[in-house]
């Protein structure tokens, strides 16, 4: 794509900036909270909850706009860091291309942020004023991720907690006002399963992030250590299904496994090519995977729910 094709801060400047890509990452985590909310369910539980659709749409379109936000402080930041300079192996972004000029950049953030605090604000009538506490700790986090701790090599800890954690744990607690083993356990598999993402974009950029002072996990701890890491997620992740398999719910336990069979052959492929903008296509390949990965697990819970009760 060449740079004359598109206009300062015009719709598809805004476009490649908000990375529409990876949206379907930011959705698996509520989808999964959604579907273990619906196995759960009235439909399929006597005496349980009615499932909830205004709040079930709302988490979506929060996790959207996030994500969105999340995008566009980290083309801003790491263009004011210097980060995204001409060595850049990855694909290119809005503010170091000059497509969206930093000031226009600012605003983009506010209006975002506003958004997200908009689409957000109903949810306090589903789950208590609780939920503001949850909304602004995603917002200030989404600041912090880029500002500090991707620099300090935290960020897979904040992939854990805001991918995985919050988002299933959350979606969950809103429509059935409390919380489970069951969904704690599957909020971390699925926290695991995204950072597989983190892992591979930070192998990619290992010595961009090693010359900018960008002391990443694969930074610190260097790159066969992390292909061991990125292996071991998605092996953690889908042994944590063992909570499933011992209540009998084995379509949920064995159906991400064959996400398993993707990622483990994404893992010889990251170790094959080893460096350089080739890992473009592993990242590709990591977001496809981690939406299999919900794809799987929400089926098996479904098939469960209707199948056992």
């Amino acid at each position: 794509m060449r740079e004359m094709e598109i206009r300062t801060n015009g719709t598809k400047a805004w476009l490649l900036a908000a990375r529409p890509k990876t949206l379907a990452g930011a959705a698996v985590p509520v989808l999964m909270g959604l579907s273990m909310a619906f196995s759960d369910s009235s439909r399929f539980v006597v005496g349980g909850k009615p499932f909830l659709f205004v709040p079930a749409v709302l988490c979506l379109l929060f996790a959207f706009v996030m994500q969105i936000n999340a995008n566009f402080i980290n083309d801003y930041i790491d263009f004011k860091k210097g980060t995204d300079d001409e060595t850049r192996l990855g694909p290119l972004r809005a503010c170091a291309q000059g497509w969206i000029t930093p000031d226009v950049m600012k605003r983009g953030i506010a209006l975002t942020s506003v958004l997200a605090a908009l689409v957000g604000l109903p949810l306090v009538a589903y789950g208590g004023i609780e939920m503001i506490g949850v909304g602004v700790l995603c917002l200030v986090f989404c600041f912090l991720y880029t500002t500090h701790f991707s620099y300090l090599g935290l960020g897979d800890l904040l992939v854990l907690v805001f991918f995985g954690v919050v988002p299933v744990c959350v979606t969950y607690y809103l429509q059935m006002q409390t919380l489970t083993k069951d969904v704690f356990y599957a909020s971390l598999a699925c926290g695991l399963v995204v950072d597989s993402l983190l892992i591979v974009n930070n192998y990619r950029d290992r010595d961009n992030d090693r010359r900018a002072g960008k002391k990443t996990l694969v930074v610190r701890l260097g790159t066969k250590v992390s292909e061991q890491i990125f292996r071991f997620l998605g092996l953690v992740a889908c042994h944590l299904g063992l909570v499933f398999f011992f209540q009998g719910a084995y379509f949920t336990f064995f159906l991400p496994f064959v996400y398993l069979l993707f990622h483990a052959h994404t893992y010889r492929q990251m170790k094959k090519i080893g460096s350089g903008k080739a890992l473009n296509g592993i990242l590709a390949a990591c977001a496809r995977n981690i939406m299999l990965y919900g794809i799987l697990f929400c089926t098996g819970v479904l098939l469960d729910a209707f199948f056992l009760r």
